[in-house]
This record gives C-alpha cells, sequence and structure tokens, in this order.
C-alpha cells in the first residue's frame, strides 16, 4: 500500500523494459539459426507425425507419374501441350487425406464438365453469329460467368463448393480464349478434359492406394486426444494450485511472455480449443470417404464426432477459468487451500478419471455405462460444496467493521503484544506502550481468536504489517474496514476456484450424454461399464 492516507493502491505489474528486450533478443536468436538447427527443426517436425512425409512423397510420385505422359513421345503425339493440364489437376487436387481428395477432385470434375460444356456451346452460338460478333459474344459471355461464380460461391450454402466455381471460372476462360485464337474449339476442349481427368484418375490412385491416410481416422484420433488433453490439463492446474504457495510465483508478464513452458497440458489444452475449425474440415472430408477400417457403414455420424468435440471446448472453457484463478494476482492463503486440500483433489480425480474413461471407450469405439463413476464425481463434488458450507466462516471476516471504538483499540492493542511477544526488542516494548495508551487497559481474549487474528496477518493479501498505520485513532478506523475487505478478497479467491471445478463437474453431464449418443448413432459395441 503505497500513497496518501488513507488510500489504497494495487500495483498491476506491467511488462518491463527487460522482459520486452529478451522478447526481441528471442526473435533475433530465432531468425538467425544455424542451418544444423533448422534441419533439427524439420526432423522433429517430421517425427511428429510420419504421416506428414508420407504424404509428401506420395506427391511427387503422382507428379512424376503424370510427367511420363510428356517426357514419353507416343501419349504426347495424342494431347499435345494440352496434357500439361494433367499435372495442374495433380498438384491442385491431391490432398492430405483421402475424403478432402475426393471433395476436391469433385469440385473440379464437376466445374471443368460445366465449364467445358457451357464454352462449347457459346463457342457455337458465337460462330453462328459470324466473324465480327464473335470477340463481342466471347468478352461478354467472360463477364457474366466471372460475375456470377464469384457471387453464388458467397452465397452461405454453396460456400463447401467454392472451389468448384473458381475451377468454372478459370476453365471456362482458358478454353473459349485459347480456342478462339487455336481454331478448332471444341476439339481443344475435348483435349483438356481429357487431359484434366487423367490428371484426376492418376491423384485418386495413388493418394488411395499407397498408405492411405483417412479423414475419418484423423477424426477420430484428435477427438480421443482433446479427451486425454482435457482431464491432463485439469489435473496439472489443480496439482499446482494446491501444492505450494502459488503467491510466489514469478512475475505475470515474463510469465505469459513465455508461454507457460512449465504447464505442457495446459498448452494441449489451449490448442484443443482452437481446434474447432480443424474438427470440422476433417468432418467434412469425411463424409466423402468410402466404408473404411473401423468405419466399415455408409453414412456414418461424423457430424456427431464435431458435436462430442463441442462440449469438450464448453468444459474447456472452465479449465480456462481454473488457470486463470491459479495465474491470479490475488491468491488465498496457503493455509486455507489446504483445509479443503482433499475435497478439491478427491474432485478432480474422479472428474479425471471419468474423462480418461470417456475417452478410452471412444477410442475403443465401445459403448459402457458410465454411471457409477457420474455418481462418483457428483458425490465428490457434494463434499467439497459441504466442506464450503460448513465451514464458510473461512471466507469472511470474523470482526464486525461496525463494531465500537474500544473494540477496534482492543484489537489493534492485542495484535501489538502479539508482536511484542515475537519480537523483544525495544521498538516492539514501545509499540506496546502506545498501544496500552491509545487503547487502555487490555480486555480478556482467547487464545484461539488471537492466533486466528495472527494467521489472517501474517497469510493475508496484502501483508498487514502494523507498522505501516499510523497510530492516529481516526486514520486506524478508517482503514481497518478497508483492510477486512481485501481480506476477505483473498479468501473469496479460493470460492471462485472451487465453484469453477464444480461447474466443471457439472458440465461434464452434457458431455456424457453426447458421448452415449455418439456410442448409438455410430453403433459402438455395448459392454458393461464400472
Amino acid at each position: 500500500m503505497n500513497g496518501k492516507k488513507g488510500s489504497i493502491r494495487i500495483d498491476i505489474c506491467q511488462p518491463s523494459k527487460s522482459v520486452e528486450q529478451e522478447s526481441v533478443k528471442k526473435q533475433i536468436s530465432e531468425k538467425g539459426q544455424s542451418p544444423s538447427k533448422r534441419l533439427c527443426d524439420v526432423w522433429d517436425f517430421a517425427r511428429q507425425d510420419t504421416n506428414r512425409v508420407t504424404f509428401a512423397l506420395k506427391v511427387g510420385l503422382a507428379c512424376l507419374l503424370v510427367s511420363l505422359l510428356i517426357l514419353f513421345r507416343a501419349p504426347y503425339d495424342i494431347f499435345g501441350t494440352n496434357i500439361i493440364w494433367s499435372i495442374l489437376t495433380v498438384a491442385i487436387m491431391f490432398e492430405y487425406t483421402i475424403g478432402a481428395t475426393f471433395n476436391r477432385g469433385f469440385n473440379r470434375a464437376l466445374g471443368s464438365v460445366l465449364a467445358g460444356v457451357f464454352a462449347i456451346v457459346i463457342i457455337q452460338v458465337a460462330v453462328s453469329c459470324g466473324h465480327t460478333a464473335e470477340p463481342y459474344i466471347i468478352g461478354f459471355s467472360i463477364f457474366l460467368v466471372g460475375a456470377a461464380t464469384s457471387f453464388m460461391k458467397l452465397w452461405p450454402s454453396l460456400i463447401p463448393y467454392e472451389y468448384g466455381f473458381r475451377v468454372i471460372l478459370f476453365t471456362y476462360c482458358l478454353i473459349i480464349a485459347s480456342g478462339y485464337r487455336m481454331g478448332n474449339p471444341i476439339r481443344t476442349a475435348m483435349d483438356r478434359l481429357y487431359s484434366i481427368a487423367i490428371g484426376a484418375l492418376i491423384a485418386v490412385l495413388v493418394n488411395v492406394t499407397i498408405y492411405p491416410i483417412w479423414a475419418g481416422e484423423q477424426l477420430h484420433m484428435e477427438l480421443v486426444a482433446n479427451f486425454s488433453s482435457l482431464a491432463d490439463s485439469l489435473e496439472e492446474c489443480v496439482k499446482k494450485y494446491l501444492s505450494g504457495d502459488v503467491s510466489e510465483h514469478p512475475d505475470f508478464s515474463t510469465t505469459v511472455m513465455d508461454d507457460f513452458p512449465d504447464e505442457p497440458a495446459f498448452r494441449k489444452c489451449r490448442a484443443m480449443l482452437n481446434s474447432s475449425a480443424k474438427l470440422d474440415s476433417l468432418a467434412n472430408s469425411a463424409k466423402w470417404e468410402p466404408p473404411h477400417g473401423r468405419f466399415k457403414h455408409f453414412f456414418y455420424p461424423w457430424a456427431e464426432y464435431v458435436k462430442v468435440g463441442n462440449v469438450l471446448q464448453y468444459c474447456a472453457y472452465e479449465v480456462m477459468a481454473l488457470h486463470g484463478c491459479l495465474h491470479s494476482e490475488i491468491q488465498a492463503p496457503y493455509n486455507l487451500r489446504c483445509a479443503f486440500r482433499s475435497e478439491i483433489l478427491d474432485a478432480t480425480n474422479q472428474a479425471a478419471e471419468l474423462l480418461h474413461s470417456l475417452a478410452k471407450d471412444v477410442n475403443n469405439m465401445k459403448s459402457s455405462l458410465q454411471t457409477s463413476l457420474l455418481k462418483h464425481v457428483h458425490v465428490s463434488t457434494e463434499r467439497l460444496q459441504q466442506s464450503i458450507d460448513l465451514q464458510s466462516y473461512l471466507f469472511t471476516v470474523n470482526d464486525e467493521a461496525n463494531s465500537a471504538k474500544p473494540q477496534l483499540k482492543t484489537s489493534w492493542a492485542v495484535t501489538f503484544n502479539l508482536n511484542s511477544k515475537q519480537n523483544d526488542d525495544p521498538e516492539s516494548k514501545m509499540a506496546e506502550n502506545i498501544a496500552t495508551q491509545v487503547a487502555g487497559p487490555l480486555q480478556p481474549e482467547s487464545y484461539h481468536e488471537m492466533m486466528k487474528r495472527q494467521q489472517r496477518r501474517l497469510h493475508s493479501w496484502p501483508s498487514r504489517e502494523v507498522d505501516d498505520f499510523e497510530d492516529d485513532e481516526n486514520d486506524v478506523s478508517d482503514m481497518i474496514p478497508r483492510m477486512r475487505a481485501l481480506e476477505s478478497t483473498t479468501a473469496l479467491s479460493l470460492a471462485t476456484f472451487a465453484s469453477l471445478l464444480i461447474e466443471f463437474v457439472a458440465r461434464l453431464d452434457h458431455l456424457v450424454e453426447a458421448v452415449e449418443k455418439l456410442s448409438q448413432m455410430a453403433r459402438f459395441k455395448q459392454q458393461t461399464g464400472t
């Protein structure tokens, strides 16, 4: 507390110049990495997911195969320079997963066919209108197709086919413009359509037959990983909150700029909150895939995976809020957190166990009743709630703010007396004499009350040191209510943490319901749960 008499100021830490300089130096060092360090980063990136290397090699193989049509004389004599469209089709159509390739191939094929048919019709109309009107008709048709496709791809229900409209536009423009100068436009359009079909066929065959990467399998594993990330992040946050004095955490601005290096599970949980777009993309791609692997029936409910992922994110928001309490500047005293340690840990462990059980069921594609585990979670949460209710007096200041002045004087005198007993020095004795003169004779007070006040003084935020106050009667009576309000705020931070944990458990009911609906629609195997 700084400032004038009777004022309370809480200093919020700001990023210091040294922190900013360290971040700048870090960016400069990253830019000036050695080639060996960059190679190590590439190697680590490839080891994280070997499918990335597989995908790259398959694209290279497909481009090589389609290039043979140009390198060998016989196919080049048949298609001529139009065979380049095969290479262009492979480069554009080949995607990471098979579902995305089928989706891109459908848009490519449909767009090319529509553009080719429309180009042939317009060419016939332009030729029949005479040589003078032909360029005007072709130019107006290009304008009309460009405006129409650009408008339609913005229509909300047609956004998934946005790539198809792009294909219609550039295929039509290239066919009709080049055919106008090269002569025999119909022949040119047919050759290019054949070349596009050859490139699409090679891309599909290579992607499906050589180490296929299925979007459905990727979506399935991503959802299972999200369950584990949420459970690990919850356990990590709660254990760190109860492990020690969180008020001794490092500078908050430095911690934020370091991205919480000591909390890997939290970083995974935060990444999960940003994965909704990835889940939607994988689900849309999986719809184009035929039955495969463990997903053996048609019309598989991939949309339910996205719904379960949304409920997981709904639960993850509470974990993020718990993490905010963990790194808050206002913290509850450590001894107060220890008073509810067993109840908080029990509720956390039960919730994490339920999440791991759900992840195991989804991963194994088995449906088991989670009634017993869910009941244990609710029981542990009720114990935490009852403990908070029974010990609610710990979250408030026992002394009344509007008590009489003699009582206030007595309280301060007792505090001075405690300090003097602990520190037997001249300054403490002088403080005791001053307190005795101000307060008069001391009233008898129980040892329990004295120790409780002493603990509040030592473990509260901000620290309540008696020497920070003057002995003026008006100043003391004005500062005590404000300090009691600050002391109550620190205690209520624990109540906030506990209430967020209870809310997280309440949201688990929706998660269990979503998983049960997914297991029914996906026809998971039934088994008895624990």
